[in-house]
């Protein structure tokens, strides 16, 4: 397996492949690890963010306002690349979409309302096309 991600910001975007994961996913925030699968993890001092699927937090009974559609770059970006993330929330942003981003070690996420994800994938693919 190799771990050297792409730098170079033209073939980042170019190559970015936004693809769509299944499925509407929520932030909560509660004061511990939980015991049911999640998707991501953000330990802050005010409590642990979890991404969970909308139905494992509602079977679970926790509060959230915030449905997401979750899109991934399919380009394996290096953790030290500079200049993706600004332009993928700065693509978002001009049509009024917001953008959480993760990072993994291998790809981005970008969180966006469930409502705007086709669009979202449309603004990214014609970003891609034009770099």
């Amino acid at each position: 397996m190799t771990t050297a991600g792409e730098t170079d910001l033209a073939r980042l975007l170019a190559t970015m492949e936004p693809s769509v994961r299944e499925g509407e996913f929520v932030l909560v925030c509660l004061p511990e690890a939980v015991p049911v699968p999640v998707e991501a993890t953000v330990v802050e001092d005010e409590g642990i963010t979890h991404v969970v699927r909308r139905e494992i937090a509602d079977e679970q009974g926790w509060p959230y306002d915030f449905v997401a559609g979750w899109v991934t770059l399919q380009v394996h970006s290096a953790l030290a690349a500079v200049g993706l993330t600004a332009a993928v929330s700065s693509t978002l942003a001009a049509a009024d979409i917001p953008a959480n981003v993760i990072a993994g070690f291998f790809h981005d996420h970008i969180l966006v309302p469930i409502d705007d994800v086709e669009e979202s994938v449309a603004l990214l693919r014609r970003l891609s096309a034009a770099s």
